[in-house]
């Protein structure tokens, strides 16, 4: 009972379907993981048509402008990026091409379209905003030092009044005291 061994026979017969069943399993993992790994290249077939779409967009961006750094990753969920906060990945039903920009309260969905024109369209509209802030911070940055500038010159203008307005009051100090003592004498 409890002490007593299987005979070898039995163990055969309850040995033999569980190798069969890990066996089974075994290739049904790696059917699922087929059909995963055919998705995920699917995803990114889809991408890379979207990639080459946007490829005139790109070829007009000037060479000084380096905000955008477009790459394709492949990694469990494949992603087109666009520059390091926006990148296009696709939807739940993996036919829809999702626009998504990472901000500080989370991500946020610029776009979504089952076609390529029309989310090539939100990214160059994306692209767009972004230079036209870059180049009102570079404007802006040529403001402060226009305005430091003549900050530091009224500066400069106030110490020579101020330095002025010392020299004067020294001079009349000066005067006020030879006419008293003129006119003190006896």
């Amino acid at each position: 009972m409890w002490g007593q061994e299987k005979p070898e026979t039995e163990k055969a017969e309850t040995a033999q379907p569980l190798t069969e069943a890990v066996r089974e399993a075994r290739i049904e993992a790696a059917e699922r993981s087929g059909v995963v790994v055919d998705l995920r290249d699917a995803d990114v077939a889809r991408l890379e048509l979207l990639n080459e779409a946007l490829d005139p967009l790109f070829k007009d961006i000037p060479d000084d402008v380096e905000l955008f750094d477009r790459g394709l990753s492949k990694g469990d969920v494949p992603k087109l990026w666009i520059d390091v906060v926006a990148h296009v990945e696709m939807g739940r039903d993996k036919r829809q091409y999702r626009f998504v920009q990472d901000t500080r309260y989370g991500r946020a969905v610029l776009a979504e379209s089952y076609e390529v024109p029309a989310l090539a369209e939100a990214i160059k509209r994306y692209v767009a905003r972004r230079m036209v802030e870059r180049e009102r911070a570079l404007t802006d940055d040529a403001g402060r030092d226009v305005a430091q500038t003549v900050l530091r010159h009224r500066r400069r203008r106030w110490r020579w009044r101020a330095i002025g307005a010392f020299v004067l009051g020294v001079i009349a100090g000066v005067a006020a005291l030879v006419a008293l003592a003129l006119l003190s004498r006896p």
